[in-house]
């Protein structure tokens, strides 16, 4: 089990053009980087991400919850919006069999699908409560602050459709509340109607918490090695302890993004794995690298790059004729899978075809793996800046490690803009707009401002005549 992180593709001696990173930048990044390190690590206590994987009361409280309802529902139904769907559903993706919702029970070994809700769309929680049974069905309510709108319309919704399918006092038996362990509306309701509840850390934000039971209780639910996926994680805090940042594959990971962007202008950050498997995972990225680092900085100076998702080998075939020959503003990392079970060798026909002749003999997972190289060396040539993280398979254990490896480095990253990475600012006003319109007690001045501001206006307006 290991995971390495090769940047040669990132510095200058290597990439034509003069573009790079300089060994001098580099080097004398260390220091800013220590300075980075002292900031995130003097805050342990209050950043409870980091002691996530070794928490064991934590992960038993998840564990509990497994065990007491297993093999009493075929459908799991979270409820969640941002970091309370992106990492659970990363997961699954990740460390189930494909399509596994549309598995047969015997297929999936007993344990039940997982759907997640992540959207307030009427026409998606409709056709999502239409087809489960709901007396089969247990929900899980994600929401660390307990009051997040979305999130409580779609409990209001599935609430009172359980309550039809199966009753007001047994609906309490198809919910568990995913919330913080003193305060918000869940809470309140665990408490009042003797709902089981289980905690977020007070200390975990949103987009940090997939390691916590937000993402740890459904996957143990659908039969995730959930303590390899923690001793994944535990292994990259281990490792990041270290203040040398060679050594420091998170940091160096922040570094390099940081220094790429600021004095080198590729501030559009890629993430591209070339597995299927970890399609969800770029997405899940995004959120965590652009909520936590756009932001306006204490001096009024806006700063913060642009991840953007991308899925190897399929956007070779859309995306990547940008990140050749666009603006020259993007950084790409791609994951490498090493250790596929399943290469699925090709079959030697048409030997008299040269387009066909030449795969046989070959294996698919041959083929996505000199693609990937290919595309980091095709950039690599035109100048354009591109990293590798190598795994040796897709599984728990590596898994854990990647999501820790980019939470961590997102912290290091927050230091090194001069923001902080874990509060979210710019989506209040939105907000609270919102929560005025609707008539939330408190939005008063909310409304008034929203009250103020320009109406639509017909001259700027186009309606195509039917």
């Amino acid at each position: 089990m290991a995971l390495s992180f090769d940047f040669t593709n990132m510095m200058a001696g290597v990439l034509p053009h003069g573009a790079g990173i300089a060994e001098r930048e580099w080097h004398d990044a260390a220091a800013t980087f220590a300075r980075a390190h002292a900031a995130v690590h003097a805050r342990t206590g209050d950043l409870g991400f980091l002691t996530l994987a070794t928490n064991e009361p934590l992960l038993a409280s998840s564990l509990a919850v497994a065990e007491r309802v297993q093999g009493r529902f075929d459908d799991v139904l979270l409820l969640g919006i941002g970091g309370s769907a992106l990492g659970p559903i990363a997961l699954r993706t990740a460390l189930c069999p494909p399509r596994w919702n549309e598995l047969t029970a015997a297929q999936r070994g007993g344990r039940p699908r997982l759907h997640v809700l992540d959207n307030v769309d009427p026409a998606t929680i409709g056709a999502t409560l239409d087809r489960l049974d709901l007396t089969r069905t247990l929900v899980l309510v994600v929401s660390k602050s307990g009051g997040t709108v979305e999130t409580m319309a779609q409990y209001l919704i599935v609430r009172d459709a359980l309550a039809q399918a199966v009753g007001e006092e047994a609906a309490r038996e198809h919910l568990v509340l995913v919330t913080d362990p003193q305060v918000g509306a869940l809470r309140r309701i665990a408490r009042d109607e003797g709902i089981a509840a289980v905690e977020i850390p007070a200390n975990v934000g949103g987009r940090f918490s997939v390691l916590s039971p937000v993402g740890i209780l459904p996957a143990a639910l659908i039969g995730v090695d959930v303590r390899a996926l923690l001793a994944g994680a535990a292994h990259i805090t281990a490792q990041a302890q270290g203040t040398e940042l060679a050594g420091n594959l998170p940091g160096a990971f922040a570094v390099l993004q940081w220094l790429a962007d600021t004095r080198h202008g590729r501030s559009v950050q890629v993430l591209m794995p070339y597995a299927d498997p970890l399609r969800d995972l770029a997405l899940w990225f995004v959120q965590l690298w652009a909520e936590s680092l756009g932001k306006i900085r204490p001096d009024g100076t806006s700063v913060g790059p642009t991840p953007l998702p991308a899925l190897g080998a399929t956007d070779q075939h859309s995306q990547v004729q940008l990140f050749m020959e666009g603006p020259p503003d993007k950084t790409v990392t791609f994951v490498a899978v090493s250790g596929r079970t399943n290469d699925g060798r090709i079959p030697a026909r048409h030997a008299d075809i040269p387009e066909l002749g030449y795969l046989g003999g070959h294996t698919l997972g041959e083929l996505i793996d000199i693609e990937q190289r290919a595309t980091a060396g095709a950039l690599a040539a035109r100048g354009r800046f591109n990293a590798t993280i190598h795994i040796d398979r897709i599984d728990a254990w590596h898994l854990g490690a990647l999501m820790q490896l980019f939470a961590l480095a997102t912290a290091y990253a927050g230091e090194l803009y001069g923001v902080n990475a874990f509060d979210q600012p710019g989506v209040e006003l939105g907000k609270q707009f919102a929560y005025a319109m609707l008539g939330r007690t408190g939005s008063e001045a909310a409304r008034s401002e929203w009250d103020a501001l320009p109406k639509p206006d017909p001259r700027f307006m186009i309606t195509p005549a039917v």
